[in-house]
């Protein structure tokens, strides 16, 4: 398996009636430049304009949670294409957040995981209150040793 990587190779076909050395350097640097732009292209957020300018036809869900950015976090993580954008007009501000038509499942099982994560999140105790209580259950339990204590002394005079 680590051969196949490490010894990958590429075809490339030229056309030409004299190959010398710029017309291979010419044609390998169109080649990195095509590779490049290939490579540039990511799934996540990208603006509406983008989103329906690639011809997919767009659909989209409303969200009025106002933590998006975890939303964000696993729509790219299902690599699906999306835009949000807010609207102002109703308050709380809601979020529409537009998708490929393609990619419904995708988004649909994104928006699942994002909607567990938040009830989830909803439900956990802080780390403060966990805290708050130990450190009265810790005191409860010295108030209790000392007077403990203070009668094993009191008994040893008498």
């Amino acid at each position: 398996m680590q051969e196949e990587v490490t010894q990958k190779t590429i075809a490339l076909v030229i056309k030409s009636a004299k190959l010398d050395a710029s017309i291979l350097k010419a044609a390998m640097r169109m080649y990195l430049n095509h590779h490049r732009k290939q490579a540039q292209k990511k799934h996540g957020k990208v603006s509406v304009k983008e989103l329906v300018g690639e011809g997919a036809g767009a659909s989209s869900i409303e969200i009025t949670d106002s933590n998006i950015k975890s939303f964000e976090r696993t729509a790219r993580k299902y690599n699906v294409d999306f835009a949000v954008k807010k609207d102002k007009t109703t308050e709380p501000p809601k979020y529409l957040v537009f998708f490929k038509g393609r990619d419904a499942d995708a988004i649909a099982q994104a928006f699942k995981e994002f909607v567990y994560g938040n009830e989830k999140k909803k439900n956990r105790t802080s780390v403060r209150q966990k805290l708050k209580y130990f450190r009265e259950a810790a005191s409860q339990d010295q108030n209790k040793e000392r007077s403990r204590q203070k009668n094993k002394d009191r008994g040893q005079s008498l």
